[in-house]
């Protein structure tokens, strides 16, 4: 064998086994979406459920909730409201990786007791802006479908998003909920 085909073979071997370590070390990655949904289902609440920054009891209020799983904690964190749970995820400062998130599809949920119908958070319609309070007043009705959340507008008015629409400033809660200067 001549040093040419020596280098040749082992410069192949060395290319092959950097892109071999490199496939290997992507299948660990998980995505920092801030709405990612992993292979983990959502989680149904009990009726002790508290949001993860107030304590509230979520069964005590009406309107959507939320669940963030995070990628470095099985805990569930919950949130009695999904501008909670939204302003969360879309902070600018949210380092932490979103291993899941949901909300409550109100399409198919009681507004007043909302049990499970969960989905994937990034997926969802928000209506903003619509007559409708849940637990911290102003809130952002989620739907799975379209039409769903239209039907919802023209009842109760308000503004229909896409997650990915939604910025970070239209679920501020600095000043109380949605600046509601009432409470």
């Amino acid at each position: 064998m001549t040093l040419l085909t020596h280098f040749t073979l082992n410069r192949r071997r060395l290319l092959c086994g950097c892109a071999g370590l490199a496939a290997l070390s992507l299948v660990g990655c998980k995505p920092n979406d801030p709405a990612a949904s992993g292979d983990q289902p959502p989680t149904d609440m009990d009726h002790m459920a508290s949001c993860s920054l107030d304590g509230m009891l979520l069964a005590d209020f009406p309107g959507p909730k939320g669940q963030i799983q995070y990628a470095d904690d099985k805990q569930v964190h919950w949130f009695c409201d999904t501008v909670e749970l939204l302003s969360m995820l879309l902070a600018p400062e949210q380092v932490r990786a979103v291993r899941a998130a949901y909300v409550q599809d109100m399409g198919k949920a009681d507004w007043d007791r909302p049990q499970g119908q969960w989905i994937v958070a990034r997926n969802a319609w928000f209506v903003l802006g619509s007559k409708r309070h849940g637990s911290m007043g102003p809130t952002a009705a989620s739907f799975a479908e379209e039409t769903a959340a239209q039907s919802f507008v023209q009842t109760y008015g308000g503004r229909l998003l896409r997650f990915a629409d939604i910025k970070p400033e239209m679920v501020d809660l600095s000043g109380g909920a949605l600046h509601d200067t009432r409470m």
